[in-house]
């Protein structure tokens, strides 16, 4: 086995635990991770950068095998004065006239929508939001990761979770992508593949 193993992680993705397996377990086998944005994570993985990735789903399946791992809530996120901050969770009919600041992210757009933003980073968007204007929405580990003093989160209960999955080509042949989705799936050491 040649070279550094790389294993992509889109934002909001922790795959600590798992490399720190690996580590143990493989300790002559160098494993790098990779910070991928949602948008490029397939991207990665086709050209060869990556030999596996953490990714959140739905991805083009052509030419990838995909284990999805977990489900995460999605929220919004809005300035910690917004009227949001009285409620425990939200409905897409309470953010009805709000100005979403990334729309891409969802795939959802309020009814009142007016405003087209420049194309920003996610922790852009949460800065305009703590500013007061507007609303993102994002997966709960991503509000998270960007959770400041001034915001708020909340979860929004009439939408569709999101999936992470981990994605690996089809045509790969090394042997440490089966390893590593046996640390992932929580084999032992001693267990086998079947």
């Amino acid at each position: 086995m040649a070279g550094v193993f790389r294993v992509g992680f889109v934002t909001g993705a922790t795959p600590d635990k798992w490399v720190r397996t690996w580590r143990e377990r493989l300790p002559r086998s160098p494993l790098e991770l990779v910070p991928v944005l949602e948008g490029d994570q397939e991207a990665g993985l086709r050209d060869g950068a990556l030999d596996m990735a953490l990714v959140r789903l739905p991805i083009e399946r052509t030419g990838f095998h995909c284990i999805p791992l977990y489900e995460e809530v999605p929220v919004v996120v809005a300035g910690h004065e917004h009227l949001i901050s009285a409620a425990g969770e939200v409905t897409l009919d309470d953010l009805a006239g709000e100005q979403l600041v990334l729309p891409h992210v969802t795939g959802w757009t309020p009814r009142s929508q007016q405003l087209e933003w420049p194309p920003m980073s996610i922790a852009d968007a949460v800065a305009v939001v703590a500013s007061g204007t507007g609303i993102v929405i994002v997966p709960m580990s991503v509000a998270r990761l960007h959770q400041r003093k001034d915001v708020i989160y909340r979860p929004v209960t009439d939408l569709a979770t999101t999936t992470v999955g981990l994605a690996w080509r089809t045509d790969s042949d090394d042997e440490r992508v089966q390893t590593f989705i046996g640390i992932v799936r929580g084999r032992t050491e001693r267990s086998s593949r079947s």
